[in-house]
């Protein structure tokens, strides 16, 4: 039996006017977070690059400043190959805990699987390793039986029908069989 639909307790304008409500939100919280960045960044830069005039500086007093400045993207170059390293190795640590996390779950993908013919010797091989010596020959623990030839025991008679068929009419012919029927068949 379907269930009847349920009517909404909220109008279709209301929810119209929620909707546009938690987007203008959202839009504004967006925007404030991005004035944040901004500053923040503006704010970092301050702290890091200092505001230096460089206008009438001598050739000595500009080329200490290239080596101060080398220097310092040096260290920064060395801070950011440290930093890339930690990373790589914390996303390596991630992926293999993510892979140990599927394997205990039992929700890892399977492979598509290829049709093997393999004996059952050969699969029990690779199984116990090849010291172990374990014939798997089903046939060996069968019982031999010997098929009776049925068409030995029954000789076929090829006689007319028509005389068989006159004998067996009538309510002779019905004792007939049914003695024939009580009667095991003479060897």
């Amino acid at each position: 039996m379907p269930e009847p639909e349920r009517k909404s307790k909220i109008s279709a304008s209301r929810k119209l006017l929620l909707k546009s409500l938690m987007l203008a939100k959202a839009k504004e919280a967006w925007d404030q977070d991005h004035i944040n960045t901004q500053e923040e960044k503006e704010r970092y830069l301050s702290e890091r690059v200092p505001q230096e005039n460089y206008h009438g500086l001598s050739l000595a007093a500009l080329q200490e400043l290239c080596r101060d400045l080398h220097e310092k993207v040096g260290i920064v170059d060395e801070e950011r190959y440290d930093i890339e390293v930690k990373v790589n190795h914390n996303t390596r640590e991630i992926q293999d805990l993510r892979m140990k996390v599927l394997d205990l779950r039992g929700k890892f993908k399977r492979p598509a699987l290829r049709r093997v013919r393999v004996s059952a010797d050969a699969m029990l091989r690779a199984l116990l390793g090849s010291k172990h010596k374990v014939s798997m020959d089903l046939r060996a623990n069968l019982k031999s039986v010997k098929k009776e030839d049925t068409e030995k025991e029954r000789p076929v008679e090829v006689s007319d029908w028509r005389k068989n068929v006159e004998a067996m009419s009538g309510m002779e012919g019905r004792k007939k069989m049914f003695d024939a029927a009580k009667s095991p068949p003479a060897q």
